[in-house]
């Protein structure tokens, strides 16, 4: 029978508690979001929806094709050159979403002969780029900058470095600094995926790669969401003007691809500019995630201390993981929740994320439903 190998992967799945399922939110959730990667707040501000709505009476629902063709508006190459001025780079393109700027980026700076570096710890969109290169790939351990240099070490030829700049399990930040000094002791290019970084960290929430001392460097390039800290949708590659170019002409998922809708180029504009007339916001995000880490930890929990915004907290095993965090949906507090296949250590977690509007009281009442609900 045509499929019948999924029943019984379905099955395995049951049995080892690793389930999925859709559960659609209704606009008006009364729930304290924990759970999603809104770090600023902005994804329900008023300029930024006005952004959205502007966008789309003005240049209609649809981008209406690829950004080769007729996808490419003034609003998309606006966005682009705040992006790069903001982010200190030369140039900047951005896709329909962080994971095909990822594909992008992996693919099209990786062809055959090259050497591709990979922490164990990336995330999916990083690892599946490193497997549709044409390129020699190695995963090496995470946060380990010696590793690289023994990969690189052994290999002849072009070689890319990949990391993630904050990793999205536990909220730890990759060595980028040392990384960085290991890549060009071969010269070799870095590549870093700042989507937890962005809006967070360095001045003003201008990135990792900027708080590192990486930005414009002609030999690293970042990528970006626009769907975490811009509270939008999409994803941007920032680099070396010439990477840029090469991108436009050989990436995949930007030739053919349709380009990002104008309403969230509307809304990822509206929020960059937000941002650079708040910067306060970003130190405010990690203020939040050092608070519910020191109070969560305090209450006897086994938690990561973040170097960003997102706050991970062990649990016993995947079942109880599922179903610590329906308690605490139960409860009206949505936390996420990280498990195999999702987390390369096979250790089940939940996921908080920090928000820059969260307030005192909110955190509170986050740390007292977790603590109640715990297996």
């Amino acid at each position: 029978m045509a499929f019948g190998w999924i029943d019984e992967q379905a099955e395995l799945r049951r049995r080892a508690g690793l389930v999925r399922t859709l559960r659609p939110r209704p606009a008006d959730a009364p729930l304290l979001d924990l759970a999603g990667n809104d770090y600023l707040g902005l994804a329900h501000h008023p300029e930024v929806v006005e952004g959205a709505a502007r966008a789309a009476r003005t240049w209609g629902a649809g981008s209406t094709g690829s950004r080769l063709v007729t996808g490419t508006t003034g609003l998309h190459a606006e966005l682009e050159r705040e992006l790069a001025v903001f982010c200190g780079f030369e140039a900047a393109l951005v896709f329909s979403s962080g994971y095909t700027a990822n594909l992008a980026a992996v693919t099209a700076l990786a062809p055959h002969g090259t050497l591709l570096v990979c922490d164990a710890g990336n995330h999916a969109s990083l690892i599946d780029g490193c497997r549709l290169a044409r390129a020699e790939r190695q995963i090496v351990g995470h946060r380990d900058p010696e590793a690289a240099r023994k990969a690189l070490r052994a290999h002849e030829g072009p070689a890319l470095v990949v990391s993630d700049t904050v990793f999205s399990v536990d909220g730890d930040a990759a060595p980028l600094g040392e990384l960085a000094s290991v890549c060009r002791e071969f010269g070799a290019g870095l590549l870093v995926d700042d989507a937890h970084g962005l809006g967070v960290l360095g001045d003003g929430g201008r990135g990792a790669g900027h708080a590192a001392g990486l930005a414009g460097a002609d030999d690293v390039v970042v990528t970006a969401t626009l769907s975490k800290s811009l509270g939008s949708q999409g994803g941007v590659v920032l680099g070396p003007a010439r990477v840029i170019d090469h991108l436009v002409n050989a990436a995949r998922t930007f030739i053919f691809d349709t380009g990002l809708a104008p309403a969230s180029v509307g809304a990822a504009l509206a929020a960059l500019r937000l941002l650079r007339r708040e910067p306060e916001r970003a130190a405010r995000a990690r203020r939040v995630a050092a608070e519910l880490h020191a109070r969560l930890t305090a209450a006897g929990h086994e938690a990561v201390r973040p170097d960003a915004a997102v706050v991970s907290v062990r649990a016993p095993s995947p079942e109880e993981a599922v179903r610590w965090a329906a308690d605490c949906r139960a409860a009206q507090v949505a936390v996420g929740c990280f498990r195999p296949p999702s987390v390369p250590d096979g250790i089940s977690r939940l996921r908080l994320t920090a928000r820059a509007d969260l307030s005192g009281e909110q955190i509170e009442r986050a740390v007292r439903v977790i603590g109640e609900t715990r297996p």
